[in-house]
């Protein structure tokens, strides 16, 4: 992905975010893990950062509406956000559609089986799992880890930081 796209992508997130630091972090933690699966598993850059920039850009839209972040809110009010902010950067609409598409369902896995929905499902797991699991249970979380992750990168990269 182009540079200067990127960085505006990214100064759009934040401003939707009203500059809340654990969101913005949250993204660009996912970003790094985004960016080096996908360069292992063949991911289409635009796509894999344009949706690890973004994933959770429904969640200030959930908050005001919902007094709730739940995933599957954040997968309705996501991808009309998403839109706007790619469409206002001119970005093409095969890319916008399919970042649309994993933004919709990235809590719900199984309803889209791309290699782009996978590294960036991975890449969100790399960063919420010690938030969601007891990382000091080993065998449970070998049993978790075998049963998230769906590129071997983030399989292994989920091993080597968790166990």
């Amino acid at each position: 992905m182009d540079k200067e796209l990127k960085n505006k992508i990214i100064k759009k997130m934040m401003a939707y975010f009203a500059y809340n630091s654990n969101h913005i972090n949250h993204a660009y933690r996912v970003l790094h893990y985004a960016e080096e699966i996908s360069g292992i598993e063949n991911g289409v850059p635009d796509v894999v950062i344009s949706s690890a920039i973004l994933h959770d850009i429904g969640i200030p839209d959930c908050e005001k509406k919902y007094k709730s972040t739940e995933g599957q809110l954040q997968e309705i009010e996501g991808p009309p956000v998403a839109r706007e902010i790619l469409e206002s950067l001119r970005v093409n609409e095969k890319t916008i559609k399919e970042v649309c598409e994993i933004i919709g369902c990235h809590h719900s896995p199984g309803e889209i089986d791309t290699v782009n929905f996978k590294i960036m499902w991975d890449a969100d797991w790399l960063v919420n799992l010690p938030d969601v699991y007891d990382v000091k249970d080993r065998v449970k979380l070998q049993e978790i880890i075998s049963e998230t992750f769906m590129t071997k990168t983030g399989l292994k990269i989920a091993k080597e930081l968790y166990l």
